[in-house]
């Protein structure tokens, strides 16, 4: 049995790596035409777009691996049933759910695979892309839409109640550093009492050692603020009676050249609220989704993207069990070529529902879990039932 794995995996994995790479030379391909019409613009050189080129080739593989493993899986067994190797294979004792289990050990390790790609290396791929692409940039930062991005924290003011932060980050210039920050403090009746911009603003973990900072409960980070305007609104109970009788509203406003605000923002959750959600590792997803519900914010769309990363390994084993009910078709019936296409077809289609099934999930309200799983369940129903059928009357 041992001879029959080695055949099995040489022959499978042999012909999803040809498929894959001929992906991933098209994806090169396509990817450096787009790239070289940028080529002279603010020192942007062929080298450059080769290294960008190779950056984005990360997540290509990353989302061609499933597909691949079902095209290299249906050409593998399909030439395995021409040549009768299959046929004998099932003489000399192979049957039916041996031979399923054969491929769930070869869906096993490429669905490890997939996820070391899609945890480690798709995350540092984009970071870097995203510092490659602000780099040459025209403004040399990366704006993030036209309104920025938007977090919120919650902090316990001794004394005064809640108070909610709100910060806006409008555009990202490194790692860890950030341009055109804006941070708004809101008292427990909702009250604005503090507003600072900066300029610039880099996010640093705050040490679990170090004391923490004038205004901060000592964890979480230290934004470090450069070129910063502090606005300060007074509220009547620290007026004088006069004043406040009077209706008089006092406002404090500083201009620094910089100035350090403990948070509990970290750099992990700023640079999720940075990356498109799709570049993100499972665990950086489940730590965003964490924070944007405990301060009340619209978490539906990083969690079906949570679940969507942590099912899409499985996605593997759904693309072998749809190739294996091609080393049970008989090459003698006709129209092999045919059944091939037509197999192609359906793993296509199912990448294709499997990446609309996020976007029916946020407009449906669905739950994310479902609409994560749906596609990758209905298929490998779908599969096995068709397995079941050739197993039995072929």
């Amino acid at each position: 049995m041992r001879t029959v794995r080695r055949l099995i995996f040489k022959t499978v994995a042999t012909h999803a790596t040809l498929v894959g790479l001929a992906f991933a030379a098209l994806a090169f391909f396509i990817d450096f035409v787009e790239e070289s019409q940028d080529l002279g613009k603010n020192g942007y050189t062929v080298v450059d777009a080769l290294w960008t080129c190779l950056l984005m080739q990360v997540r290509h593989i990353y989302d061609l691996m499933p597909i691949a493993l079902l095209i290299g899986g249906i050409l593998a067994l399909a030439r395995m049933a021409q040549t009768s190797e299959f046929t004998i294979l099932r003489t000399g004792g192979l049957g039916p759910w041996r031979a399923l289990q054969l491929l769930a050990g070869l869906g096993l390790l490429a669905a490890l695979l997939v996820a070391g790609i899609g945890n480690w290396l798709v995350p540092q791929a984009e970071q870097v892309l995203t510092q490659q692409h602000a780099r040459f940039s025209s403004q040399q930062q990366l704006t993030l839409g036209r309104g920025g991005t938007w977090l919120r924290e919650k902090r316990e003011v001794p004394g005064m109640g809640t108070h909610t932060i709100t910060v806006n980050v409008g555009s990202a210039l490194s790692e860890g550093e950030f341009g055109l920050v804006r941070i708004f403090e809101f008292d427990a009746r909702g009250q604005l009492t503090r507003r600072m911009s900066a300029r610039t603003a880099r996010v640093d973990a705050l040490p679990s050692n170090g004391p923490p900072l004038p205004g901060g409960d000592g964890d979480g980070s230290v934004w470090r603020l450069q070129d910063v305007t502090d606005t300060r609104w007074l509220s009547h109970e620290r007026l004088s009676q006069d004043a406040a009788q009077a209706g008089v509203k006092v406002i404090d406003e500083r201009k620094l050249a910089s100035l350090d605000w403990a948070s509990s923002l970290t750099p992990l959750v700023v640079s999720a609220s940075v990356l498109p959600p799709e570049s993100m590792s499972a665990f950086a997803l489940w730590r965003y989704t964490r924070h944007l519900a405990s301060n009340a914010q619209a978490a539906q769309r990083y969690e079906i993207q949570f679940w969507k990363k942590s099912f899409y390994p499985l996605v593997c084993f759904v693309m072998v069990a749809l190739a294996l009910p091609f080393a049970y078709l008989h090459a003698r019936s006709g129209s092999m070529s045919l059944k091939i296409f037509g197999g192609i077809m359906l793993g296509i289609s199912f990448v294709l529902i499997n990446h609309i099934s996020s976007h029916l999930g946020l407009l449906q309200n669905w739950q994310p879990w479902l609409a994560a799983a749906a596609p990758s369940l209905l298929y490998l129903l779908l599969s096995m039932s068709v397995f079941t059928w050739l197993v039995r009357y072929q």
